[in-house]
């Protein structure tokens, strides 16, 4: 008997470096040992026993496309953060691939909360994972890394980690961003902070493994978004030993939970460069943020989130 098929349909593939194309990489790897697997931007039309779509808006036209010529088969949307925080208020799009799905994932348990009664019903939540890598303490206390990865648009707010660095007091401090330009006003608006800040570097985009190397090296991983589904640099920071100051809004709140102590207003520099003074000053504070963060560490465990894919899919296609 033939392993099914299944295509996962991401917005984004290898060259775009993003959260969607992580996620789509990941558990394309971990349902190859059950099933036969490819990635698409959009469904062919080819045979496959299953779909799973990322981006309830941005792959609506597959989603319909699959539930009108496959009735009834697993159709599983993963819902990204632009879904959850924007498009299925206002998109009709979105909305309809909302009820085309057999089954709804969530990044982060706050993302259930968005979605009507009868959505919730159908929604798991299965958090990401990644690789732990060993955190490496700086060789010289000189200068600590403060760490954003997050290309350059609205959604990431980076113009937020950017004035923070004319707001930081301590002369340790250096704020360092990875990600690439995708608004050009950004681009601009960082080159421009580089030039005027000595605190603030903007690297440009690198290549995944090595954004990591640089993370796992960081005193801190900032993440300023106005809004997420569920970040993978959460993850990424957690699963190094680094700890977290993140904006005050839900899908950050899934991810850390309601207690974190390093939660800013979304869009205060000024709070955000203090929580970057008070964990360079305070090391209580510090090994609070810390404690924190490695407590969640087992929720972005790779064999928690393979087990509830594969359970997920075995279920649906009755393995």
């Amino acid at each position: 008997m033939s392993q099914p098929q299944i295509v996962i349909i991401s917005p984004a593939l290898a060259k775009a470096n993003n959260g969607n194309w992580q996620t789509a990489r990941r558990w394309a790897h971990f349902l190859r040992q059950h099933y036969r697997v490819r990635i698409a931007t959009e469904w062919d039309g080819k045979h496959v026993d299953a779909m799973i779509a990322l981006h309830a808006r941005r792959s609506a036209a597959s989603i319909a496309a699959f539930a009108a010529a496959r009735p009834g088969a697993p159709l599983v949307v993963v819902l990204t953060g632009t879904d959850l925080y924007r498009d299925i208020r206002t998109d009709v799009n979105a909305q309809r691939s909302l009820q085309l799905a057999t089954q709804l994932v969530v990044l982060q348990a706050s993302g259930r909360l968005e979605l009507a009664a009868d959505l919730r019903a159908k929604t798991q939540v299965i958090y990401q994972s990644t690789a732990t890598l060993k955190a490496v303490a700086p060789a010289t206390r000189r200068y600590l890394t403060i760490t954003m990865i997050g290309h350059l648009r609205d959604e990431k707010d980076p113009a937020t980690f950017m004035r923070a660095a004319s707001l930081v007091q301590s002369p340790q401090a250096r704020l360092i961003h990875i990600g690439a330009a995708l608004e050009p006003a950004l681009g601009r608006l960082a080159e421009q902070t580089g030039q005027q800040e000595v605190r603030y570097r903007w690297l440009g985009s690198l290549p995944h493994a090595a954004t990591r190397q640089r993370l796992k090296r960081s005193h801190l991983m900032v993440i300023s978004s106005r809004m997420e589904g569920g970040a993978n640099v959460i993850i990424e920071a957690i699963t190094s030993g680094v700890a977290v100051l993140a904006s005050d809004i839900s899908g950050n709140r899934g991810m850390l939970g309601d207690d974190y102590a390093g939660y800013f207003p979304p869009g205060d520099s000024r709070a955000l460069a203090r929580l970057i003074d008070q964990s360079i000053a305070d090391p209580i504070f510090y090994a609070l943020l810390q404690k924190q963060c490695a407590a969640r560490a087992p929720l972005f465990a790779p064999e928690r989130e393979k087990a509830a894919l594969l359970q997920l899919m075995d279920n649906l296609l009755h393995i």
